[in-house]
């Protein structure tokens, strides 16, 4: 084994123990803990931040610019989709609204 070899191995070990110590921490206690009111009330906003940061980029930038013109399917579609899930609150009608419009602009169009 060489030295290259050996660090690899640490580094896999350290995450292992990292790993298993942050995902078992819960259950190293032996008395039951709860979060604080705060912390219950932020994580319910956790889902629609992480959706948030995935989606915006995607939608609001090209090849890691920020998209200046208004000729680019991806805003319209954004905004027909957010439009109809206000309107019945159903996912599938979500993307079918946002996909109805951005296939005819992007394919149509070639926005």
């Amino acid at each position: 084994m060489t030295g290259h070899d050996v660090w690899i191995m640490l580094v896999i070990a350290g995450l292992t123990v990292v790993t298993v110590v942050t995902r078992g921490f819960f259950f190293m206690s032996s008395k039951p803990w709860h979060l604080p009111g705060w912390a219950q009330r932020g994580l319910q906003y956790a889902p629609i931040a992480a959706l948030s940061a995935v989606i915006a980029p995607e939608v609001f930038m090209s090849q890691g610019q920020v998209i200046t013109t208004l000729l680019d399917a991806r805003l319209y579609a954004a905004f027909a989709g957010g439009a109809v899930f206000f309107w019945k609150r159903n996912v599938l009608w979500t993307i079918v609204a946002g996909m109805g419009v951005y296939l005819p602009l992007h394919l149509g169009l070639g926005w």
